[in-house]
């Protein structure tokens, strides 16, 4: 235990939480669940023999629970002919928000991004959800208007 909290690497025993955390995560942004294998796809994913190059970052609070998480890929832009780091998840259990937990894992985030060379940071965020606007404009981020599609891909 420690008396400050911590952003670390997830490790393949976090990754029950992880998932847990990634359910909390879709029921606030109104979607669908996650797989319920979600745990067995991210140890893949992250540690696994055909490991991608996905990042998972926790936090833990000084108590040392795990309270939130954000995962991160590298990315390509076509029109800037560039890699970024793709965000795709930055989420904190609803107690552990306002404490200062999001700066710590945006810093690590931005580390990750530091780490690969790399010089831009991408995310989204839903539109009703102002608490996480406020706080990425405090980050000094910039908004983009854009929609997300998703197509299913039948195999």
């Amino acid at each position: 235990m420690s008396d400050a909290p911590v952003v670390r690497h997830a490790r393949p025993g976090d990754l029950p939480r992880v998932a847990e955390l990634a359910r909390m995560h879709a029921e606030y942004e109104r979607a669908a669940p996650p797989a319920t294998d979600l745990a067995a796809r991210l140890d893949a994913l992250l540690f696994g023999t055909s490991a991608l190059r996905l990042r998972c970052l926790v936090a833990e609070s000084p108590d040392g629970e795990v309270v939130g998480y954000a995962t991160c890929v590298p990315a390509l832009s076509t029109w800037d002919g560039l890699e970024y780091l793709h965000m795709d998840c930055l989420f904190l259990v609803p107690e552990q928000r306002g404490l200062g937990l999001g700066a710590l894992l945006m810093d690590a985030v931005t580390a990750e991004a530091r780490a690969l060379g790399l010089t831009e940071i991408q995310w989204q965020t839903p539109t009703w959800n102002e608490g996480a606007i406020r706080f990425y404009d405090r980050l000094g981020a910039r908004a983009q208007d854009k929609t997300r599609f998703t197509l299913t891909v039948e195999q």
